[in-house]
């Protein structure tokens, strides 16, 4: 198989395995993605969520509404810019997305055990690290 063709299917696949493990989510895909992007990258405004998320930042801003209504997401003056709110992940938040992550995981390892054998299941963790590199080097571009 060559390079461009196993691009394209890893693509397939890897972006069909994601959208089927959300289907575990119990709250919408956007509101999951903000509270991610805060877990991972810290407080930001939500110019920098609708810039990560690659939305716009009406999308991210009804998002983010959301999510300040349930009380998981803090908004507080921006430290250098007085127009602007800071966003930071509340301890519901954090927890909220502790819940979603476990959930996943659970559905994603119930259906490992059940679909793959020993033989598999160290194939694809032998593929983890590869996966890791690939996603590094692409974040890098």
């Amino acid at each position: 198989m060559d390079d461009k063709r196993l691009a394209e299917d890893l693509r397939l696949t890897i972006g069909q395995l994601v959208r089927a493990v959300r289907t575990a989510d119990t709250m919408p895909p956007g509101e999951a993605a903000v509270l991610g992007y805060l877990d991972r990258g810290g407080p930001m405004t939500t110019a920098d969520v609708a810039q990560q998320r690659g939305v716009s930042h009406q999308s991210a801003a009804k998002a983010v509404k959301e999510l300040l209504g349930q009380g998981l997401v803090h908004a507080e003056p921006h430290p250098s810019d007085g127009r602007k709110l800071l966003l930071r992940l509340t301890p519901a938040g954090s927890e909220r997305l502790a819940e979603e992550r476990r959930r996943r995981a659970d559905w994603l390892g119930t259906a490992i055990d059940d679909v793959l054998d020993s033989g598999e299941r160290e194939t694809l963790a032998a593929a983890l690290p590869l996966l890791s590199r690939l996603t590094t080097r692409l974040k890098a571009k």
